[in-house]
């Protein structure tokens, strides 16, 4: 038998050899998908049990707001969560993990860029969640956007080793929490900077300045272009399905053992993904029946009505979600909250009233925003983020993004036809109690998330109106000054 394999001619022993790789690889990935598959099916089923056990389908005494990053939770936070919650209910601020002890705080609201496992450290049976999700294309280019913006704010110093070390100086001094702190940006950013560096330095050794592309998006030699960036894997680990995983409690940030087996699992094994996106739809679904409630608001439908005709203008709306700026380095700009003191002061708001204010304060926020971005991107000039900028990228560059998410474009779809669901109920409700029909039929309300500004300000209303029906019982819903 040796001898005869001995004699076998050297092509066919080659093509046995390779015969044997392939079966002896297929076996190994199979094995490896079997174990992915029993790891993910796990922790999905106990996920989901969990979910329906743990639901009361109402407001619990604590509210976790779960910032999913570049969804307009910033000015959520600071122009609405905290206009209905006294400053003495606010927690701890916490950004990427816990910073108080929950057993011992009778605080009311926390937010934070923690993902869904952050439940493990809080009280279970009086809290509720909430969050935001926005269009995957839109949150991925905005990270894109925000990453360079932060990261272009070092170049002010000669080098990057300067930059790191007036950094941690700054830092440690202030013993405050700085962007560089806070996830996903204290791993974006540092790669970002460093980037921004090296190609500052080749432009520096060419002697030359010049841009050579007239989009912001493909500068190679001024920044890092888009594409790149999306292809890129640090990106593929935290931002891509960015929604989905932290919404189910798998970023790289969790507090859950098995997160990152199971983020690894997922991201080697499409179909497994599936899983994952039942549990983050049950999480996004959970608060369905507590909007059945709001028939009982002790809010005008009246004065809803009125709102949704299209007198609240939606110029800052539309701006914000585009626009908007996350929590930012160690001192907030808490000088955007300012002006709205002595609303905050006023006592049976009206839903009109505390629209009126949320717009007063975007529009601070954006005004920040546009100066901090500004000061930051004239560094990388002639290189500028908009929304004209935006129509320059490819349809090649899309449609990667789209694909590189399918999981947070498919939970984006569910929660828009929640929000649709939800919003026909409403309607509804408002026709039967002035005696109108057909005033909002199903097409219009189809119509209406070709129109982001109001999607935001239903959004808004949805919750007001839950926080509302939760507090009736024991007083109307109270505006505080914060200081």
């Amino acid at each position: 038998m040796v001898e005869g394999v001995r004699c076998m001619d050297p092509t066919i022993k080659l093509i046995l050899l390779l015969i044997f790789f392939r079966i002896a690889c297929a076996s190994t990935i199979e094995k490896k998908f079997e174990h992915c598959e029993r790891v993910v099916k796990d922790w999905a089923l106990s996920s989901l049990h969990q979910g329906i056990n743990n639901d009361k389908h109402t407001l619990q005494d604590l509210l976790f707001f779960l910032h999913v990053p570049r969804t307009g939770g910033r000015s959520y936070y600071h122009c609405f969560l905290k206009k209905l919650y006294p400053s003495s209910q606010e927690c701890p601020r916490s950004y990427d993990k816990l910073r108080f002890d929950p057993s011992k705080t009778k605080c009311r609201l926390l937010a934070t860029h923690d993902d869904y496992s952050m439940m493990e450290k809080l009280p279970k049976e009086r809290t509720s969640v909430v969050t935001i999700v926005r269009n995957p294309v839109d949150r991925v280019l905005s990270s894109y956007e925000f990453s360079v913006e932060v990261a272009a704010r070092f170049l002010v110093h000669p080098d990057l080793a300067s930059a790191t070390k007036m950094s941690k100086r700054v830092r440690a001094k202030t013993n405050g929490v700085s962007t560089l702190d806070i996830w996903p940006w204290k791993y974006l950013v540092p790669w970002m900077r460093g980037d921004l560096f090296t190609r500052r330095d080749a432009r520096r050794q060419k002697g030359s300045s010049e841009a050579k592309s007239d989009s912001p998006y493909d500068m190679e030699d001024m920044l890092m272009p888009l594409k790149e960036f999306v292809d890129d894997p640090i990106v593929q680990d935290i931002v891509h399905n960015g929604a989905t995983f932290q919404i189910a409690g798998l970023t790289n940030n969790s507090y859950l053992a098995e997160a990152h087996e199971i983020r690894h699992c997922v991201q080697e094994h499409k179909s497994l993904g599936q899983h994952v996106l039942h549990v983050a739809k049950m999480l996004v679904n959970l608060a369905e029946e507590v909007i059945s409630q709001l028939k009982d608001a002790n809010f005008s439908v009246d004065t809803l009505a009125d709102n949704q005709s299209g007198n609240i203008s939606s110029s800052h709306l539309d701006s914000e979600l585009e626009s908007n700026v996350d929590q930012n380095n160690s001192t907030l700009d808490e000088k955007a909250t300012v002006q709205d003191e002595s609303e905050a002061k006023r006592e049976n708001m009206t839903v009109a009233e505390l629209i009126e204010v949320y717009e007063g304060c975007i529009s601070s926020l954006l005004k920040t925003q546009s100066r901090r971005r500004f000061a930051s991107l004239k560094r990388i000039s002639p290189a500028n983020f908009s929304k004209e900028a935006r129509r320059s990228i490819s349809d090649e560059v899309l449609q990667q993004i789209r694909t590189l998410n399918h999981l947070d474009m498919e939970l984006f779809e569910y929660a828009q036809e929640i929000f649709t669901m939800r919003h026909v109920r409403l309607m509804g409700n408002i026709d039967m109690k002035d005696g109108s029909e057909g005033k909002f039929d199903r097409l219009h309300v189809f119509e209406l998330w070709k129109i982001p500004s109001l999607v935001m300000l239903f959004i808004l209303l949805l919750v007001l109106f839950v926080f509302a029906n939760a507090r009736r019982r024991v007083s109307k819903v109270k505006v505080r000054n914060k200081y």
